[in-house]
C-alpha cells in the first residue's frame, strides 16, 4: 500500500480556505462585511436616529420628548430669523475658510511637488503634518491668547497704531485656518506630484507662458485634488462649535446645536443639526462629479 493510501483527508479549516480562494470576490465580500456592517449599524444608524428625532416635539410643560411625527421644529427654523442668520454665517464661513486654505496651500503645495529638493520635501512634510500632532485644543486655546486684548498679536501691531481682530468672526476665520490649512496642503500636494514633468515641458515647448499652461494644464488636473482638500475644510469648518466658542462671541450652527441640547430640547437640536448634514452631502455630490474622491 502507498502512503497515500494513509493520507488524511482535508480538514474543514483547509477546504474553507480552498474554497475561498476559488471565489476571491466571496473572500473580498467576507473581509469587508465586518467594517461595512459597523459602518451602517454606527454612522447611517446615528444618522437615522438623528433625523427621526427631528420630527419629534418637546412638550413644553413636561419638558419630554413626545413621539409624535410633526414639522413643528422645521417650521421654527425657516421662520425664526436668528436661525437663518446662523445658517448662512455657517456656510459663508466654511466657504470663506476653504478659499482662503486654497490660497494659501497651493504655493506650498507646489513648491514642495516640483521646486524642493528631496531632503527639502521631507522636511517640509514633516512641517506640514506637525500642528496635526498637537491637540486641538492646545493649538485653539494658544490662538485664544494670542488674539486676547495683551496677546501678542495686539501687541506687534501697537507700534503701527493698529489692533488685532479680538473676538469677532475675523477670529474665527483665522483659527479655522489655520486648524484646516494641513488638510488642504497634503492632498494637493499629492495631485501636483502626480502630473508627469513632460507635460509641463511639452507645453513650454509648444510656445505657452507659465501663465497659460498653468490655467489650461496644471489647474484641470489638479482640481480634483483641490476639491479633495476642500471637502475637509468645508466638512470641518460647517460642524465646529469649540472654536467660535473659545475664540469669540459669535455663534455659528453648532453653537446653536450645543444650546439646544443643553436646554434639553433634542428634538430641535436635532432639526438644527439637518442643515449642514444635508448641505454637506450636496457638497460631496458635487466633488464626486469633480472626481476628488479619486483623490482622497
Amino acid at each position: 500500500m502507498t502512503s497515500a493510501a494513509f493520507a488524511r483527508p482535508p480538514g474543514v479549516r483547509r477546504r474553507l480556505a480552498a474554497f475561498l480562494y476559488r471565489h476571491p470576490r466571496l473572500q473580498l465580500r467576507l473581509l469587508l462585511a465586518a467594517p461595512l456592517a459597523w459602518v451602517v449599524v454606527a454612522y447611517v444608524g446615528s444618522l437615522a436616529v438623528l433625523f427621526a428625532n427631528a420630527f419629534w416635539r418637546l412638550d413644553s410643560f413636561t419638558g419630554k420628548v413626545v413621539f409624535e411625527p410633526t414639522l413643528d421644529n422645521f417650521v421654527t427654523l425657516f421662520s425664526t430669523a436668528v436661525y437663518r442668520t446662523l445658517a448662512l454665517r455657517t456656510v459663508g464661513m466654511a466657504v470663506l475658510v476653504t478659499a482662503t486654505c486654497i490660497a494659501l496651500a497651493f504655493p506650498i503645495a507646489y513648491y514642495m511637488a516640483r521646486i524642493a529638493s528631496r531632503r527639502v520635501r521631507g522636511l517640509l512634510v514633516v512641517a506640514v503634518l506637525m500642528p496635526l500632532w498637537a491637540s486641538y485644543l492646545v493649538k485653539v486655546y494658544a490662538w485664544r491668547t494670542m488674539l486676547l486684548g495683551h496677546g501678542v498679536i495686539n501687541w506687534a501691531l501697537a507700534p503701527f497704531g493698529l489692533h488685532g481682530p479680538g473676538t469677532g468672526e475675523v477670529a474665527i476665520w483665522l483659527v479655522f485656518t489655520y486648524l484646516w490649512l494641513p488638510y488642504m496642503v497634503l492632498p494637493i500636494y499629492a495631485g501636483l506630484e502626480r502630473i508627469p514633468g513632460s507635460l509641463l515641458e511639452a507645453s513650454s515647448d509648444l510656445g505657452a507662458r507659465a501663465g497659460f499652461t498653468f490655467r489650461r494644464v496644471v489647474l484641470p488636473l489638479v482640481l480634483p485634488a483641490v476639491v479633495a482638500g476642500s471637502i475637509f475644510t468645508f466638512s470641518l469648518t460647517l460642524g465646529d462649535y469649540i472654536t467660535p466658542q473659545l475664540v469669540s462671541n459669535t455663534k455659528l450652527l453648532g453653537n446653536a446645536i450645543y444650546d439646544a441640547l443643553g436646554v434639553p430640547n433634542l428634538p430641535l437640536a436635532a432639526a438644527i443639526a439637518s442643515i449642514p448634514v444635508v448641505v454637506i452631502v450636496a457638497y460631496l455630490l458635487v466633488a464626486r462629479r469633480l472626481g476628488a474622491f479619486e483623490s482622497l
